[in-house]
């Protein structure tokens, strides 16, 4: 499964756009949306308003002027909140003209009125209407709706409606709760289905991972299986580079062969002409000719190994192994009484290599434990923990209670298969090919004190 784990994966990048994209536009449609519910919300009440402004505009215009100069009660506001004490609702008519001005306000609107709307500078619009918000009484914000009215001889007149604006904002505020709550709703419906598209989409990318770590491990020599016509192409590149990696070690064992047979005769004629004779020239030639032999012996050796490793396709496993060039070389050894004990630390240890390669890197420190012990080798087999790479080692330690190697005889050893000691049989090149075939295989070859006395050799290979 593909999960948005890391900032740098395709994944996480994919769904963190996509989380952004549609934050934006939900934020975006939610404003809008509520912008155009509080523009609806404003007319409906503006028209609710309306209504009381055109029943006192009727009767006012329709009515007789008392001669006491105070204005008429209006007639039709049957809603009982313009008669209750700061209930919201209020009306007010205010006579503009005349020797004394004159007001009618209703019972719910306490001693001070209505704001004027032209006083506090809103625009009229066509109809002759004002519309606008301010602060009634007690710091109420009301939602007014103002008409001046001219009755020419029978005078001007203010007339004023105002209604609770508390109730715009409730209504308001619940629809912008609700909106929020869908828009959360369809927002993470969204985003689990992007989810979903991101790892079905993916998907033929981590097969493809799969099938690479196959053929690094060995369980597999090429991609295998059908492919989306996007990354089809790149299938079919990764198989081509695959066959021509193939090729090359193909072509680079032929010519490591090739050259190792022509290089054999020529070497065997001189050692054979020389061991003819017995003068000084004849001695170093053989010396030569013996030296000549080893390293081109060590380098085509060299050459082979960095061509098996080049293209890795195998695996096998380590324990067997291990256990089976223990007992032989406690066969070889047994005239000298050596005790080979070895120690396993987990199970289905594998190497991802050549079955040949860890055997003769394996048997080399063996052997040469064993050449050197004085009655004691211990050989121990154990996975590495698991570090920053992906990657699996499994380390081999191998003691022995011999006279052991000092430092600097350590770096001695590693050049060329120099040999410190020539008592004991060998051509000296078994821990230096131990060491650079470690190499070539990504993992690492450490010589210490064995807590025996001797010598202690590492080996950290890649598992499988």
């Amino acid at each position: 499964m593909i999960l948005p784990r890391t900032p740098g994966s395709l994944a996480f990048r994919l769904f963190l756009s996509a989380v952004v994209v549609t934050a934006l536009i939900l934020l975006v449609v939610g404003v809008v949306l509520s912008s155009l519910y509080r523009d609806g919300a404003e007319r409906a009440f503006d028209r609710r308003l309306d209504v009381y402004l055109k029943t006192i505009v009727g009767g006012l215009a329709a009515g007789d002027m008392p001669d006491t100069g105070e204005l008429p009660e209006p007639q039709g506001l049957t809603d009982p909140l313009f008669l209750f004490p700061f209930s919201g609702w209020y009306w007010q008519m205010s006579r503009l003209d005349g020797p004394e001005p004159a007001s009618r306000r209703s019972r719910s609107l306490p001693e001070g009125g209505l704001p004027s709307l032209e006083a506090l500078g809103v625009v009229e619009r066509p109809g002759g209407v004002r519309e606008g918000y301010a602060p009634g009484p007690e710091k109420q914000m009301l939602r007014l709706v103002e008409r001046t009215l001219d009755l020419g001889q029978d005078g001007r007149y203010r007339i004023t409606v105002a209604g609770d604006a508390s109730e715009i904002e409730d209504e308001i505020t619940n629809f912008n709760l609700a909106l929020v709550g869908t828009f959360g709703v369809l927002g993470l419906a969204f985003l689990l289905t992007v989810l979903f598209q991101v790892r079905f989409g993916l998907r033929p990318l981590v097969r493809i991972r799969e099938a690479l770590s196959a053929v690094r491990s060995g369980k597999a020599e090429r991609l295998e299986g059908e492919y989306p016509e996007e990354v089809a192409p790149l299938v079919a590149e990764v198989n081509a580079l695959i066959d021509a990696n193939k090729e090359i070690v193909d072509r680079a064992r032929t010519h490591v062969g090739n050259l190792a047979h022509a290089l054999k005769t020529p070497l065997s004629v001189l050692l054979n002409e020389a061991g003819n004779r017995d003068d000084p020239l004849a001695a170093r030639v053989r010396d030569q000719a013996t030296l000549m032999r080893d390293q081109v012996g060590h380098h085509l050796e060299r050459a082979r190994m960095a061509a098996r490793v080049s293209v890795v396709v195998s695996v096998c496993d380590v324990i067997p192994i291990v256990t089976g060039l223990s007992r032989t070389m406690e066969k070889i050894h047994r005239t000298r009484d050596l005790s080979i004990e070895v120690e396993v630390v987990g199970e289905d240890i594998r190497f991802r290599g050549e079955r040949h390669d860890l055997e003769e890197m394996i048997g080399n420190l063996i052997d040469n434990a064993c050449k050197w012990a004085a009655g004691r080798v211990f050989v121990r087999v154990a996975m590495e923990p698991r570090g920053a790479s992906d990657r699996a080692y499994f380390r081999v330690v191998i003691d022995d209670d011999g006279p052991g190697l000092s430092p600097g005889k350590r770096a001695e050893v590693r050049r060329r298969g120099r040999r410190l000691d020539e008592s004991k049989p060998g051509s000296g090149l078994g821990l230096s090919i131990v060491h650079e075939l470690a190499s070539l295989y990504g993992g690492r070859f450490d010589m210490n004190t064995a807590p025996l006395g001797g010598l202690r050799t590492e080996l950290v290979l890649p598992a499988a």
